[in-house]
């Protein structure tokens, strides 16, 4: 399986040992680190700091303290940082993808595409025996956006290999929880909302954010958690009917839950939907030793993003 290079920061020879991922939230800076021993993982840290305001100096002192030296760094956009859309594959040579596809999306950004950083992921589907026309996801960002985040890492001492998207970490998670040739649904809420992905054989074929955030789930007032209870419960629905139509071939064997449990969200899916959710436990898929945090759902929820960007893997090269 080829993993896809979005927004490659720099070109450089490749590194032996763990990836470091380091991710900027509206409440501080969380890092990890991950490395694969075979097939399954390590967790080696997993830690957040809180901040008011992230600068360049707050992220080299974490850096410092962490001690992560020498290390391949990678880091995350926000959901207000791109774009992400579903395209139909056009007829065009290898080479010639990305050019096909600027001009396919140009349209739909807030910025003049020749301003644009793309990048593209190829949803598999012809190999699942679908006669469906083949599409992939664009993946957009501002060059200012892109050269902006390099420049605060540059000045933290912090040289990135790699700037990733959230719907790709969440994958590199759910392929440690697949079952061959079987969707898998993953479901987490964080403080940007929510996020459904379906992955089958460690390929990303669909994701959806949803508007509704970890503190709104957790909402004091009985009445406004329902409400967002209830439209959690209709995203999802409406998200896998749209599978089932356009990926027929590929059956979803169950939802995967990252939320706090004593939301009774898995309950309450389990109940409307009709189909196994059963709530993330990453020490079944992960060695976490190291982070007996990550055992806790809360911290766990929060902790996912930067967690599934440390776990990024990459073909290397013969």
């Amino acid at each position: 399986m080829e993993i896809p290079q979005i927004f490659k920061a720099f070109q450089r020879s490749s590194r032996d040992g763990a990836w470091v991922a380091v991710v900027i939230s509206k409440r501080g800076i969380h890092i990890a680190q991950a490395k694969y021993l075979g097939t399954r993982p390590q967790v080696t840290k997993c830690a957040f700091y809180p901040l008011a305001e992230v600068s360049a100096s707050a992220l080299e002192k974490v850096r410092k303290d962490a001690h992560f030296d020498n290390s391949r760094f990678t880091t995350l956009l926000s959901a207000s940082e791109y774009q992400l859309m579903m395209v139909d594959a056009p007829n065009v040579p290898v080479d010639e993808l990305k050019t096909a596809i600027r001009w396919k999306i140009k349209d739909a950004l807030s910025y003049h595409v020749d301003d644009a950083t793309v990048d593209v992921l190829q949803i598999p589907s012809n190999k699942y025996g679908s006669d469906r026309p083949q599409s992939l996801y664009a993946v957009a960002a501002s060059n200012e956006t892109i050269r902006k985040r390099i420049a605060l890492f540059e000045k933290a001492k912090i040289e990135l290999s790699v700037i990733d998207i959230p719907e790709m970490a969440q994958r590199n998670i759910a392929a440690l929880f697949e079952m061959e040739s079987r969707g898998l649904a993953m479901l987490t809420f964080g403080d940007e909302g929510g996020m459904l992905t379906i992955t089958c054989d460690g390929e990303l074929f669909l994701a959806r954010r949803i508007d509704i955030s970890l503190g709104q789930l957790q909402d004091a007032d009985e009445n406004l958690r329902q409400q967002y209870l209830d439209r959690v419960e209709l995203e999802v629905q409406r998200s896998l009917d749209y599978f089932d139509r356009q990926f027929q071939h590929i059956p979803v064997s169950r939802i995967l839950l990252s939320a706090p449990q004593s939301l009774g969200l898995d309950k309450l899916l389990t109940n409307s939907l009709g189909m196994p959710v059963e709530m993330l436990d990453l020490a079944q898929g992960m060695d976490i030793f190291a982070v007996p945090e990550l055992s806790d759902s809360e911290f766990a929820s929060y902790a996912l993003p930067v967690l599934g960007a440390a776990l990024r893997q990459e073909k290397k090269a013969l």
